[in-house]
């Protein structure tokens, strides 16, 4: 749902001038797929059907944001605000999901929970798209979530190494 976000937010008619965002995360959502498949065919009867109930309240709604975003909101800045609001609300959220061992890792004083590769690549994820939001004509939504979150979130993780 990330992806599908940041792919919106990257459209031209939401935010010009944005063809990596909707490239990178269009290849995100690919892979999700990819992933969501494999899951529903491994799984029980049970979990395909949780699956599909999750999968289509995602759908129900990412299909009202759009419809929101394109009837309601005119111009790219009011979209991009809108679409950018939501879309580091959902960053924080899944970028701050691994991030739950911290307080056990603190309080174990072990860090055998938290994956110190998975916080490595989180960092310099967070770096590289913070670069291309300065580099690239300034972008606040990415610069946001990418600089202050996920990178003093995972900077704090490897300094609990």
């Amino acid at each position: 749902m990330n992806c599908a976000f940041w792919v919106l937010y990257g459209m031209p008619f939401v935010h010009p001038d944005s063809t990596l965002v909707y490239t990178i995360n269009g290849v995100g959502v690919v892979i999700e797929i990819i992933y969501l498949t494999i899951f529903y065919i491994y799984s029980t009867n049970k979990g395909r059907k949780k699956l599909v109930l999750i999968f289509a309240i995602e759908a129900i709604f990412f299909t009202a944001i759009v419809l929101i975003t394109m009837l309601a909101l005119h111009g790219t800045t009011k979209r991009s605000l809108v679409v950018g609001v939501i879309c580091d609300v959902f960053n924080v959220m899944m970028y701050f999901a691994p991030l739950t061992v911290m307080a056990k890792v603190i309080k174990t004083k072990s860090v055998k929970y938290m994956p110190f590769w998975l916080s490595l690549a989180n960092l310099l994820n967070g770096l590289a798209w913070s670069a291309y939001a300065l580099l690239h004509p300034f972008d606040i939504y990415i610069l946001y979530w990418s600089s202050f979150w996920n990178c003093s979130a995972y900077s704090i993780c490897l300094l609990l190494f």
